[in-house]
């Protein structure tokens, strides 16, 4: 059995690697069933000038081809928003790791409607590194998830 903890880690060290280059510290990772790491990512939206790399987006984009998706998954630091829920429904992967999603609730929940397995970690140094960023950087923060006032 695979330990949702341990696929956390890399997720996670992807996060502090983003805070690390100044952008905003969202690791995620995508797995096959076996644990096996396909992809990793952070948040790249400051560092690379693109408002569409998320995390969720980058460790998808490196994971390269598959014909199917069903056996993957994602685990991310931080509730995937709607676009990367968007992403997980659209490609069919099976399963998603949350982080945590206390400074953030994305789209986990519909996820979770629509058949994914969703594990909310509600890991500790996940919320701490998110509500750091948020109170020391609130105006990227906001930008990152559309909040224009």
């Amino acid at each position: 059995m695979i330990n949702p903890n341990d696929l956390l880690v890399t997720a996670y060290d992807e996060a502090r690697l983003g805070l690390s280059e100044g952008g905003i510290p969202i690791g995620a990772a995508l797995f096959d069933s076996t644990g096996k790491l396909l992809g990793r990512g952070h948040n790249r939206r400051v560092q690379a000038d693109d408002p569409s790399l998320h995390a969720e987006t980058d460790a998808f984009r490196r994971a390269g081809r598959r014909r199917d998706y069903r056996d993957t998954i994602m685990v991310t630091t931080l509730s995937p928003c709607w676009y990367c829920s968007g992403l997980v429904r659209q490609f069919g992967i099976g399963a998603v790791v949350v982080g945590e999603a206390r400074t953030f609730s994305g789209g986990h929940e519909w996820l979770a409607e629509q058949g994914v397995s969703i594990t909310i970690l509600d890991d500790p140094a996940c919320v701490d590194m998110m509500s750091r960023f948020i109170a020391e950087r609130p105006e990227l923060w906001h930008e990152d998830i559309g909040v224009t006032d």
